[in-house]
């Protein structure tokens, strides 16, 4: 996270990493794929084994969304809104998430959770027209990411 008072500087931001247990999970692929190839040459098992964990995972890495808060915009994976054509900043604990992005949820929302991060926040949008009614986006540290918005939208005023 980084705190900074320029408009075009991040005022927070974070990566949404795959979890290492995750990664340590992927660690399977190994011996799986060093079995399908040995009857094919024992000799190339291990470094396509290799190969095989470390494209799967550098892809994971590489394809992480980024959640960010500038001067005058929020920023969650390809997407972007500017902070005008926000409402209320919502706290989501692990099961006040399951029920945003379950049961209760719009199927207009706009979404980036990752399943490995249980809170997060729900941002209203106000634009009326903008087709998601609200975002909901997981974080590591979503106190932080609320207190960016919420001070982000005060200096802009």
């Amino acid at each position: 996270m980084v705190i900074m008072s320029n408009n075009t500087t991040p005022q927070y931001r974070e990566r949404l990493w795959p979890s290492l247990w995750l990664l340590g999970i992927l660690l399977l692929l190994l011996p799986s794929v060093m079995l399908i190839v040995i009857p094919l040459n024992a000799a190339l098992a291990v470094p396509i084994a290799i190969a095989t964990y470390v494209i799967i995972a550098g892809t994971l890495i590489l394809v992480s969304p980024k959640v960010e808060v500038t001067g005058d915009s929020l920023v969650a994976g390809n997407a972007h809104i500017p902070l005008s054509m926000l409402g209320d900043v919502t706290l989501l604990g692990s099961s006040s998430l399951k029920r945003v992005i379950g049961p209760e949820a719009d199927a207009r929302a706009y979404l980036v959770v990752r399943g490995h991060l249980h809170q997060g926040i729900k941002v209203a949008v106000t634009d009326e027209r903008d087709p998601a009614p609200y975002w909901v986006i997981t974080s590591r540290k979503p106190q932080e990411l609320a207190r960016a918005i919420e001070n982000a939208r005060g200096s802009a005023a």
